[in-house]
């Protein structure tokens, strides 16, 4: 991005579409269904998982700073409750990644050679501590970073008893199989991100996973998501209350989520309207059908009538005529 485009990124985030008299490049509303809600509340999966592993692409709603910036300043005079269509997407989305947490215990539970119960207990005690020494070093250095050099010291102390406690747990692991069994890599599952770890894998390796833009992503989604769900059934009820109130009283400017539900029904309104129409177009051509099979029944009954009246018609004209010959025959004779 060029410092242009971070110049004017900030000043979108900052005073919103209409700073300097400009429209919004979208010709939207943060209101609109268009406009991603949970982008609005900073927790849309696709934007923190961007640039990661499992990026998910671009999101097939509109992201736009210079929209959150509109909605932050009309979130402080009304309320829009998109707090509860966050809450829907966050746990669409982690019911997903749970689904592929589950699917992969199940591959390494089909793949792996399975080890007794008492030598996968000591394997996953090993695994424990091998990912809070990966957790505690990627804090540490991130501590460093900020220059909290004192309590990136305390957690280095902290991280040197654990590996101390690790090295026990790995003697025992090795003890209780094979050598050559134990030489093979012992995956597990990270259970927030779904990632495959392993139990050979050293500090470095799970200090950069833990420490890394995807595991922490997911920390920060899966936060965010639980904070929601504390609040929304009471929020649900607010909305309905609020929703209940508007309708029983004056008109008034309606947005975001009541605003999708009235285009929605609007939409839902005309698809049966045409419904309707097609299935009354319908019935008047089988109407027309059926007259049109009884105008050509009628018209090839009276057409055979017809034909065997003349068929009759010459019927008798033959007897006469032969009745006729006969007489003259006899008259002939006499």
């Amino acid at each position: 991005m060029s410092a242009h485009e971070q110049m004017r990124a900030m000043l979108d985030q900052l005073m919103g579409t209409a700073r300097n008299g400009e429209s919004d490049r979208h010709g939207v509303k943060f209101y609109d269904d268009t406009v991603c809600k949970s982008f609005l509340l900073q927790c849309c999966p696709h934007e923190i998982l961007s640039s990661t592993r499992m990026d998910l692409g671009e999101c097939p709603k509109i992201h736009d700073l210079a929209l959150r910036a509109d909605y932050e300043l009309a979130s402080k005079t009304k309320d829009y409750f998109y707090d509860i269509d966050a809450t829907e997407h966050l746990e669409a989305f982690i019911a997903d990644c749970d689904r592929r947490t589950t699917a992969a215990k199940q591959r390494l539970a089909e793949t792996q050679e399975e080890l007794s119960a008492e030598v996968t207990e000591k394997a996953n005690a090993v695994h424990e501590l091998a990912e809070q020494i990966g957790q505690k070093l990627a804090r540490a250095e991130a501590l460093g970073e900020e220059g909290m050099v004192e309590d990136s010291v305390k957690l280095m102390g902290e991280i040197d008893e654990l590996r101390k406690k690790k090295a026990v747990a790995e003697q025992e692991y090795r003890n209780s199989m094979p050598a050559s069994s134990y030489q093979q890599q012992k995956l597990r599952v990270c259970e927030v991100c779904s990632a495959y770890l392993g139990i050979h894998d050293n500090d470095r390796r799970l200090a950069d996973h833990f420490g890394g833009k995807l595991h922490l992503g997911f920390i920060t989604i899966r936060e965010k998501l639980s904070d929601l769900k504390k609040t929304v059934e009471k929020r649900r009820e607010e909305r309905g209350a609020s929703e209940r109130e508007r309708s029983g009283g004056r008109r008034h400017y309606v947005g975001g989520r009541e605003l999708d539900r009235r285009a929605r029904r609007h939409r839902e309104a005309g698809r049966e309207r045409d419904r309707d129409r097609g299935k009354e177009r319908e019935r008047d051509r089988e109407r027309d059908r059926r007259r049109s099979r009884s105008r050509s029944k009628s018209k090839r009954e009276g057409s055979r009538e017809k034909s065997r009246g003349r068929d009759r018609e010459r019927e008798r004209e033959s007897r006469r005529s032969r009745s006729h010959r006969s007489s003259s025959r006899e008259r002939k004779r006499d």
